[in-house]
């Protein structure tokens, strides 16, 4: 089976996965912090990922992902939506985005609070919450 490897926060976190399966469903099966506010629906970008291993070997983005991606903070040539991008036979490495690691905090704020009181310690800054395109 493939290997995907999520980077986040100077850590490296990695799972096997069956063919067919989305990088947004290893990031859970692993406990990488991958945002998905819509719930892997294709309706946000908060699990935009930029795959750094074997980009061409996912399956290949549909229209909408390439919609979507347009309103995502920092695309670049290999971004992708973890909820659409599915592995195939090969081993993946994904870094996952700001944007994205931001609103999982969002998503779990007992971590959130965790992070902030560690960064406080550190004295360094914590980063504001992500923003919601709807209010722009």
């Amino acid at each position: 089976m493939p290997k995907v490897t999520f980077r986040f926060e100077g850590r490296e976190v990695e799972t096997e996965v069956a063919p067919g399966t989305n990088l947004l469903e290893a990031a859970e099966q692993c406990g990488a912090r991958e945002g998905h506010a819509c719930g892997g629906v294709c309706a946000c970008s908060t699990c935009h990922v930029y795959v750094v291993q074997c980009y061409g070997s996912l399956t290949e983005a549909s229209d909408q992902e390439e919609d979507i991606l347009d309103k995502a903070f920092d695309v670049k040539p290999n971004s992708r939506l973890g909820c659409q991008a599915e592995v195939t036979n090969e081993n993946v490495v994904a870094d996952i985005s700001a944007e994205s690691l931001q609103a999982w905090y969002d998503e779990n704020p007992k971590e959130r609070a965790e992070r902030d009181e560690r960064l406080r310690a550190e004295g360094k800054a914590i980063p504001p919450p992500a923003r919601d395109l709807r209010d722009l």
